[in-house]
């Protein structure tokens, strides 16, 4: 039974990944084109509005899915280093 609902937990944590990836994504894609848009129709800089306004969301749904600490604190430290020695004595 504890296999299972490690199991359901690890696939929901995929599902919630893949969708901050996914928006992520998307907002490269979008901003990248009205980037592309704003600037071959000249004019003002209009474009940066929804980069900050979409930006905002991003950040939000970004410590929704990592959460504050998973932000370059304490535990993404200890992982990083794990990760750094591991590559160093593979070498």
């Amino acid at each position: 039974m504890e296999s299972d609902e490690r199991y359901r937990r690890a696939k929901r944590r995929v599902r919630v990944l893949k969708g901050f990836y996914i928006h992520l994504a998307t907002y490269i894609g979008v901003i990248g084109l009205l980037f592309l848009i704003d600037f071959l129709t000249g004019g003002g800089w209009w474009f940066y509005w929804p980069l900050l306004g979409w930006g905002i969301g991003i950040i939000s749904h970004a410590f929704t899915v990592f959460g504050i600490k998973g932000f370059l604190g304490s535990e993404w430290e200890e992982k990083k280093t794990r990760d750094l020695m591991n590559s160093y004595s593979n070498k």
